[in-house]
């Protein structure tokens, strides 16, 4: 597949994605499927050049799901496996592998901050947690200067380690 036919491709793939998130899911969903898409379109392997757009678009909004608690009817918004696939004409288990490569290739994870919906980054349980002398504690028992210094540079995107010398 040549540089043309992969871009093509990637552009199917972005249509579907950008159809199923406007018709089942949001905007944010759109915007992280569209960033996985164009990583995925980016990388040097070039992953997308093999399968069909359909399993390709179920698995990208798949690995986004797990990361984002997508499939959990506590959260919003919320479909089911078997709707995701049943939209795409794909089947689950043929997705499910898809996904769990994507996530391996891009390492997505759960609370990881690059494919993270708001949501997801808000109720991030490490948030208030920070790792001192390798241990982790409640931020809430550092100084408050300390305290400030965590946020700070975790708004830049950045985390800290604190270590004390001894």
């Amino acid at each position: 597949m040549d540089k043309h036919q992969a871009e093509e491709k990637g552009q199917k793939i972005l249509k579907l994605v950008r159809d199923f998130c406007a018709k089942k899911l949001d905007d944010e969903y759109f915007e992280l499927a569209e960033q996985l898409t164009q990583k995925l379109m980016r990388k040097r392997n070039k992953p997308l050049a093999s399968g069909q757009p359909e399993i390709w678009a179920a698995a990208i909004i798949h690995a986004l799901g797990t990361a984002n608690f997508l499939f959990d009817k506590s959260f919003q918004p919320y479909i089911s496996v078997v709707d995701l696939n049943k939209y795409f004409g794909t089947k689950q288990s043929t997705v499910s592998a898809k996904s769990a490569q994507i996530r391996d290739l891009l390492n997505i994870k759960r609370f990881g901050s690059e494919f993270s919906t708001q949501r997801m980054t808000d109720m991030n349980p490490f948030n208030n947690m920070v790792m001192v002398d390798g241990m982790i504690y409640p931020l809430s028992m550092l100084p408050e200067e300390i305290q400030i210094a965590v946020k700070q540079a975790r708004a830049e995107g950045l985390d800290i380690e604190i270590r004390t010398e001894k």
